[in-house]
């Protein structure tokens, strides 16, 4: 359940404990440090933190011999559309009146965009109904209108929001487009993983199991397109899930940052 690639652990932990997120910097050597905590070797954190870069989403900063990192603006937007998202997952009334349909048709020489795109739509809640075809609960063009923008691809994409009709069955043909089983066994399986946390972890403990619990939980801003309830019953689980992480996340903050704070002293 928890394997991810040391780019996305690097912004996890960033994500979690970096603020501010654009003005702090944090040094190289304990970024690798933290890192090796979770399996990965210094070669591979330093190539992490290098296409990081290379993607705009860190800044190196020098101080003298000494190599720091800073967020950038793009990585620092991204970080705080994720916490909407995911603090906010499981939170909606349940019903949506309006649906979000998008489509576009984004040449090969902007793949790369292209490639950003299709996960940031799912960051949003949307799901794929066929290529270039994404369908979403709820009215998301504000989003994507600034989504499009920042990727400078809003030229090749059209958007559209109403209403679905009755006839054929929509609730049918949603649950075609999500896979819903497999998202309740998710989550029942994070329950599971995460349901004996230690009240009084030492802080590189605490540090561990915010970093997982985060990672692990995050995934689901990806999986769960939080349809209407009164459409499609809500995810097994996802109830218990929720509550899980916000009693969790904020009882380990305190000893995990201390730890995360430690790593950046050189």
């Amino acid at each position: 359940m928890f394997d991810p690639a040391p780019q996305d652990l690097v912004l996890t932990i960033l994500g979690a404990h970096l603020r501010p997120r654009d003005q702090t910097t944090v040094w190289s050597g304990g970024l690798v440090a933290l890192l090796g905590e979770f399996g990965f070797t210094p070669g591979a954190a330093r190539v992490a933190l290098t296409r990081l870069v290379q993607r705009d989403l860190l800044e190196r900063v020098r101080d003298g011999r000494m190599v720091h990192y800073r967020i950038t603006p793009r990585a620092a937007a991204v970080l705080a559309e994720g916490d909407r998202r995911i603090f906010g997952l499981g939170t909606r009334d349940g019903r949506a009146a309006t649906w979000t349909v998008l489509w576009h048709a984004i040449p090969e020489d902007q793949r790369v965009a292209r490639a950003r795109l299709v996960r940031r739509l799912r960051f949003l809640g949307f799901g794929p109904v066929q290529d270039g075809t994404w369908l979403a609960a709820h009215d998301r063009s504000d989003e994507v209108a600034t989504l499009l923008a920042d990727l400078g691809v809003a030229a090749h994409a059209g958007v559209l929001v109403g209403r679905p009709a009755t006839v054929p069955d929509f609730a049918d043909f949603v649950t075609r487009v999500w896979d819903l089983p497999g998202l309740a066994a998710r989550y029942g399986a994070f329950v599971t993983a995460f349901a004996d946390l230690p009240a009084d972890a030492e802080p590189p403990t605490a540090f561990g199991l915010r970093v997982r619990l985060m990672h692990t939980y995050r995934q689901f801003a990806l999986l769960d397109p939080e349809l209407p309830a009164d459409l499609v019953p809500p995810p097994e689980h996802r109830a218990a899930a929720v509550e899980l992480f916000h009693s969790a996340y904020p009882a380990l903050a305190e000893p995990a940052q201390r730890h995360f704070d430690a790593a950046m002293c050189p």
